[in-house]
């Protein structure tokens, strides 16, 4: 017989007792998109010939076309042996696709197969030293335009929650793993699991992840007592596992069932497999845990997911106090800029640059540390029989991670002026002396926890990178723009956190790489054109920023509508508002 669910029949929407599929697989993507492309093997290629063959014997049957075929088959064959391509210019604001003829030796001329940044740099940077001297606005001041635009503000809906607790039907027990922002969703997904299957959540275990490597525990990132005191009207949260409980599984928590429930489940997979054994034994375990709670679940489900990222989660108070004044330090260095700076995540370590198998100007020494880095954290992975690594296949199509230099182009030519305060979110930059010093060039007022905290503040941090990385969150969340360059759970939970404090805006400029590796590919580019396609960018990036939750996304990322109301609903819905400080 199963236990009693807190939260209704409305839970148990969904139809089949199976999971999903993931989301990530319904949209086409794979674990490795944004890593090193495969490439045609001889069976592939044959295969492909034989395609464009039936392709062109259908055209040739076709009256009226006869002539054309010829043409069409020797276009295609080109195309795919890459002896042409085609290059995307702007003409008069339209967009036309030029066909460009390659040398011999294509894969040195192909689009994206050369780091031409350095060069494109080199012709523009007078041009960005003339225009800083000029009297062009900051675009600081004007990066946002929120003009004829529905304001939202954060709307927690009371309307579920009760004054007493039923009796629980046991103990859930979840591991989270991965970083900083990847535990984060497991903690908020264990909540609303939580207080679906009416449980009692012990405080999540932080795996040991071989990446990370950091060895911190819930409280040691997070404020325990806080996230006890805001759910305690809606999900029952303990320290640890009670001794009566325990001594059933022989004090050994690790004696307690592991169910190894799949990735994206449904509300209802959980009422039907988990909820009875929770029932029957008074204790689950459920490791690891993270994305084990589908995207797309009923209101009160995803309102419990709202009130723990949103509310309920804050950092532990030495990691608050110090990025607090790491906020304060940033304000006051922007004071030319009415307190207003930039923040950039900035993903160029070492490993993702290897990891993206994208080649830049390192040459054979570049590509012999990447080979050592590849193996180190992957073993064998990108050396497997029929693989192909593709570096201007993988900048063309946008995977390659922005280099500092990219970024510095990129914003200067969006408007932001070498007074603008800009601060760096990364780990260890790959050869940070090199590949940093123009984007210093570029923004004098440069900063980064090394430069904004002293180093007595940061030596409790120091090994722990999720506690490091807490830092850079806070204060990327209070800059009056983010700039995200490679995607991750990072970037993800700070648009959305940022669209809840910002009245639904997420005030983040997300490039478009792919149009960015063309342009970067062009050294004879003019400053004029650059500069316009730039704020062109910047432009679809507000627009972008208002984005409302899709079925398939997520609420990390969208709290719109789920977790926030617009102004007007949220007025006439005021008595049952809250919001935890």
């Amino acid at each position: 017989m199963h236990g009693y669910s807190r939260l209704g029949s409305s839970a148990r929407t969904s139809s089949s007792s199976s999971p999903p599929s993931s989301p990530r697989f319904r949209h086409g993507r794979n674990k490795l998109s944004g890593g090193c492309s495969g490439g045609r093997s001889p069976k592939q290629t044959s295969a492909v010939e034989r395609v464009v063959y039936v392709f062109v014997s259908a055209v040739f049957r076709r009256r009226g076309v006869l002539l054309f075929a010829p043409v069409l088959y020797i276009s295609l064959m080109l195309l795919y042996m890459g002896s042409v391509g085609f290059d995307v210019v702007n003409l008069k604001h339209s967009v036309v696709g030029v066909v460009v003829h390659r040398s011999k030796h294509r894969t040195a001329m192909a689009p994206g197969s050369v780091y031409r940044s350095p060069q494109v740099f080199e012709k523009l940077w007078p041009l960005m030293e003339a225009e800083s001297n000029g009297s062009r606005v900051n675009a600081l001041m004007t990066a946002w335009n929120s003009t004829g635009r529905q304001g939202w503000k954060p709307c927690v809906d009371k309307s579920i929650s009760t004054t007493e607790l039923p009796k629980s039907n046991g103990f859930l027990i979840i591991e989270a793993n991965g970083g900083l922002n990847q535990q984060r969703l497991s903690i908020c997904d264990a909540v609303a699991v939580a207080g679906l299957l009416n449980a009692t959540l012990v405080i999540p275990i932080f795996h040991l992840n071989s990446v990370w490597r950091d060895s911190s525990k819930f409280g040691d990132i997070f404020d325990e007592d806080f996230f006890i005191y805001a759910l305690k009207n809606h999900v029952n949260v303990v320290r640890e596992i009670p001794e009566d409980i325990l001594q059933r599984f022989d004090n050994n928590i690790s004696k307690i069932v592991n169910l190894r429930v799949k990735g994206w489940s449904s509300p209802t997979y959980y009422l039907q497999k988990v909820l009875p054994k929770l029932v029957q034994m008074g204790a689950v375990r459920i490791a690891p845990f993270s994305n084990r709670l589908a995207q797309e679940v009923p209101s009160n489900v995803q309102w419990l997911r709202c009130l723990a990222n949103y509310e309920a989660l804050r950092f532990s108070g030495p990691i608050r106090r110090l990025a607090e004044n790491m906020v304060d330090r940033m304000v006051k260095n922007s004071s030319q800029s009415g307190g207003k700076y930039v923040s950039v995540h900035l993903r160029f370590e070492e490993d993702m640059v290897a990891f993206s198998c994208c080649e830049y100007d390192g040459g054979e020494e570049e590509k012999h540390e990447m080979d050592i880095a590849r193996e180190r954290s992957w073993r064998g992975k990108f050396r497997r029989r029929g693989r192909v690594i593709r570096p201007g296949a993988n900048r063309v199509d946008g995977k390659c991670p922005l280099t500092p230099l990219e970024v510095g182009m990129m914003l200067r030519g969006m408007g932001f002026d070498n007074n603008t305060s800009v601060y760096v979110a990364a780990g260890k930059i790959y050869k940070a002396e090199k590949y940093m010093a123009p984007l210093k060039q570029m923004f004098p007022r440069l900063e980064t926890k090394d430069t904004l905290a002293t180093p007595e503040e940061l030596a409790p941090f120091k090994g722990h990178s999720s506690r490091l990385a807490a830092l850079d969150y806070t204060v990327c969340l209070h800059s009056e723009v983010f700039v995200t360059t490679q995607g991750g759970n990072f970037p993800h939970f700070l648009m959305g956190h940022r669209r809840y404090f910002y009245g639904g805006h997420a005030k983040t400029i997300k490039p478009d790489k792919r149009k960015l590796a063309l342009l970067f590919d062009r050294p004879d580019i003019r400053w004029e054109d650059f500069s316009r396609l730039m704020q062109d960018m910047l432009r679809h990036s507000d627009h972008k920023g208002f984005e409302l939750k899709k079925p398939s996304g997520s609420l990390y990322t969208f709290p719109m509508p789920d977790c926030m109301c617009k102004l007007a609903e949220a007025r006439s819905e005021s008595s049952n508002t809250t919001r935890h400080a």
